[in-house]
């Protein structure tokens, strides 16, 4: 009898689990497309400022990463082509200046990743650009000479300058 009521209670216990199964899996892609919306709602706050002063400077910080970055994996890598840095260079300082003007008095809102002492130091943040600026000239000295061993220094200046200015003015 003990053998016959185990065997009716595994029987039994199979078929719950299979109806759980089979009820649970129209649910799934429910509880995966609900997974999905609440990541996506957890996104950027977006910058519905008039001009969208803070996106703006996002953008042209983004800019200059994309100038500046593929000069250090050309350096790192040593693939050096002179010709293609300085151009990689001359694009950086065109796009030096694309942020500045966008941290207005009234710009400290989300999604900034700025800090707060953007506006309470004024002249220490223009400090760090003009720093950023003077490092980048004397990038562009170094790469118009073409000679690969002169370049080093300039470009860890540079490098220097950003996380200098990152360590006080922006959120991690």
């Amino acid at each position: 009898m003990p053998l016959r009521r185990a065997l009716r209670q595994s029987r039994i216990m199979r078929l719950l689990s299979l109806f759980f199964a089979a009820a649970m899996r129209p649910a799934l892609p429910l509880a995966l497309l609900l997974a999905v919306t609440l990541i996506a709602a957890c996104g950027e706050v977006e910058d519905t400022r008039p001009g969208q002063p803070v996106k703006t400077r996002q953008e042209a910080f983004k800019a200059i990463i994309r100038s500046f970055e593929p000069m250090g994996v050309m350096l790192r890598k040593g693939d050096y082509k002179a010709d293609k840095f300085l151009a990689m260079t001359e694009d950086l300082i065109a796009q030096r200046d694309g942020p500045w003007s966008h941290f207005g008095t009234d710009t400290d809102y989300p999604p900034t990743k700025a800090t707060a002492e953007v506006w309470r130091q004024p002249e220490k943040f223009t400090e760090a650009k003009a720093a950023f600026i003077a490092a980048t000239d004397k990038l562009l000295i170094a790469a118009q000479t073409k000679d690969r061993k002169q370049l080093d220094k300039p470009y860890q200046a540079v490098y220097d300058t950003c996380q200098d200015c990152h360590k006080t003015f922006r959120r991690r």
